[in-house]
């Protein structure tokens, strides 16, 4: 969700940085991959939007699986219908087996920018929580960097998700202001190890066509992040027709909806620059679009269908805007939070995303009937046959790592999809969007082993889902206690202690508290008594 800040800050750093990403360090954490790794008695989620069945016995072979193999019905397990031994086993009973999921809109920041988190924490942090692909939608660091970063997830020798490289159009290459220049942006972006381009910021009208254009020609994906400096000229509409293939958040399709209008509505006073302003008159966007259900509704929508868009919708990226007090306290700040994205969150008037200057009630009541509108477009969409996936855009307005991917897929469910619907798009629906549904986001037989095993069901309670878990009052002895966090990561056949990853984590955030002479307690935002 960058801004012109943003966009700014990763242009800046982007010239500073080295290609090699050996600050990362290698993996010293995983088991595997096995000969053959045996999970037995679990019920499976496949990642088509088929229900959960169950129990099977499935058997991964280095980085496949390769059976998948019913033993008989819930609480009937018919013994003679079990898979031979493996050398190493895991008892699934009680568990639910998912795809890994796909994560489409994270940025891997790094120690020297504005942030100052290692990427080994984040990337820790997603795996943590199940993501086993994500595209990376731009965070300052060259094209060569990211690219080693994503060879070395490859090869397993680094703890991290397998990544898609989409870097901002802009920091590609300085001055691309002509189309011929475009053109060869997005050639030398492939070139350089990119699989995609994320458009994002003042990119002139026939320059963002014809890098659009040279994209779809040689086949490279697309996604944009239409900011209010190309809004006037590119909403959701014409940058469809002109190849996009999705879109981040939100900005650019009700501007596609307008009706009485050719322009967002602002202040006479209006400065773009001044990111409370800019985001207290986004919370006024989705007012001035047209009705749902209204012709123009149908028809913006209508034409999306027709071009099989994508919709990465980020709606945690914005939870602050409409409820602070929640974000800002979230339980697990204190335990996983790093000081310094602690002191990046805060009110700043330099970091982008922390508008918080004088973050009023009137503010955050426009933005829930922002987010009425927004989810119902977004759910229609999904129910007409629309692709919607799941992005956390994580890093920004008090939104972590991780968790904003569980709390994304909660917000989809607010928006009317089902539980299961949000998990068919977090695992199915977003491997399609990124182009691997031939290799991830679902349990089949030959398909990569990226899965994520958890005790319980999250299509009962996603909640399961956080690394803090839930709470649950035991029946028995009337005590609190906490359930839930993904058990097991495994990325091609490896198998990951979800627990253990997290208590790394935890271990980095008390170690850099300490390192900062700050007592390892609760984050708290300062005030004046």
């Amino acid at each position: 969700m960058l801004g012109l800040f943003g966009a700014m800050l990763c242009h800046a750093s982007l010239v500073q940085a080295g290609p090699s990403a050996g600050d990362i360090p290698q993996r010293d954490v995983g088991e595997g991959p096995f000969a053959r790794l045996v999970i037995r008695n679990v019920d499976i989620i496949d990642g088509t939007g088929a229900p959960i069945q169950g129990p099977y016995d499935v058997v991964i072979e280095k980085d496949r699986v390769t059976e998948i193999r019913s033993i008989g019905a819930p609480g009937g397990i018919d013994a003679s219908k079990r898979v031979a031994a493996g050398d190493r086993e895991i008892d699934g009973s009680g568990f639910t087996l998912l795809p890994g999921f796909v994560d489409t809109h994270v940025h891997l920041h790094g120690d020297n920018d504005s942030q100052g988190v290692p990427p080994e924490y984040i990337l820790k942090l997603w795996l943590a929580h199940g993501v086993t692909t994500a595209r990376e939608l731009g965070s300052g660091k060259p094209i060569e960097w990211m690219a080693d970063v994503k060879r070395r997830s490859e090869a397993n020798e680094i703890v991290a998700p397998r990544l898609d490289i989409y870097p901002f159009f802009n920091a590609i290459q300085p001055g691309i202001n002509t189309p011929a220049l475009a053109r060869d942006a997005v050639r030398n972006a492939r070139k350089r190890g990119a699989d995609g381009i994320k458009f994002i910021g003042a990119i002139p009208e026939d320059v963002l066509f014809a890098a659009l254009d040279e994209a779809e020609k040689i086949g490279m994906r697309t996604t944009m992040h239409h900011s209010q400096q190309m809004v006037a000229y590119a909403n959701v509409l014409k940058t469809a027709a002109h190849g996009l293939d999705s879109m981040e958040h939100w900005y650019g399709l009700p501007e596609a909806m307008f009706t009485d209008r050719r322009l967002q509505q602002w202040p006479v006073a209006f400065n773009n620059t001044d990111e409370q302003w800019r985001f207290s008159e986004a919370g006024r966007l989705w007012q001035q679009a047209a009705e749902p259900g209204s012709e123009r509704w149908n028809v913006v929508m209508d034409e999306l269908l027709e071009r099989d868009f994508a919709l990465s919708p980020t709606f945690v990226a914005y939870l602050a805007s409409r409820d602070l007090m929640r974000m800002t306290n979230a339980s697990w700040h204190d335990a996983y939070t790093l000081p310094a994205l602690w002191d990046f969150y805060r009110p700043s008037r330099h970091h982008h995303g922390s508008y918080w200057f004088d973050w009023t009630l009137e503010h955050e009541v426009d933005w829930r009937n922002n987010y009425r509108l927004w989810m119902r477009f977004v759910n229609e969409y999904k129910n007409r046959g629309g692709l919607v996936g799941v992005g956390s855009d994580s890093g920004y307005i008090y939104n972590l790592y991780g968790f904003g991917y569980v709390q994304e897929m909660e917000l989809l469910r607010e928006a009317g999809f089902s539980s299961l619907e949000v998990l068919h798009a977090a695992t199915g629906v977003g491997a399609k969007i990124l182009g691997h549904e031939d290799r991830a986001g679902n349990v089949r037989v030959g398909r990569k082993a990226d899965l994520v095993l958890v005790r319980g069901n999250p299509v009962a309670n996603l909640k399961l889902l956080y690394g803090t878990g839930t709470i649950l009052l035991d029946d028995k002895t009337d005590r609190v206690h906490r359930v839930g966090g993904v058990d097991f990561t495994i990325k091609d056949g490896i198998v990951y202690d979800a627990a253990k990853l997290r208590e790394d984590v935890r271990r980095m955030v008390s170690q850099a508290k300490a390192a900062a002479g700050l007592p390892d307690a609760p984050m708290k935002v300062e005030h004046d008594d």
